[in-house]
């Protein structure tokens, strides 16, 4: 084999048309993402992108847009029970899974409706 798959680059989620201000109010205000300029090529398609640490987020406008409800990005936080209580403090439902050994987790649904999995490994 002459190639490797390294890592995710970045996680595109859709949104309505005009929803980027209401990403901004949930991605950065929430979920303490910081905004990340998108190149002047791709501005035209609308949208806005997050990143924190090594998590890239993407949000894509769709004008037939329907949110992810089962597909789902899984993101890796430290402290997790002090950032579920951050995500409770900001009125956003959190719904614990004991499913999968040897980690904590939950899921949240954005201010879109994608679903999205917060966990830490035990």
């Amino acid at each position: 084999m002459e190639y490797k798959i390294k890592v995710i680059d970045h996680i595109q989620l859709a949104a309505p048309i005009g929803g980027e201000e209401k990403a901004r109010k949930f991605y950065k205000g929430i979920l303490g993402f910081e905004e990340v300029e998108k190149p002047d090529s791709l501005k035209q398609n609308g949208g806005v992108w997050f990143k924190a640490g090594n998590v890239h987020i993407h949000i894509g406008i769709e004008e037939t847009f329907m949110p992810a409800r089962k597909a789902h990005p899984a993101i890796e936080v430290e402290n997790i029970e002090a950032f579920r209580q951050e995500l409770l403090d900001n009125e956003i439902d959190v719904t614990v899974d004991a499913c999968l050994p040897g980690a904590n987790r939950f899921y949240i649904y954005d201010c879109f409706g994608n679903r999205i999995e917060f966990l830490e490994w035990l």
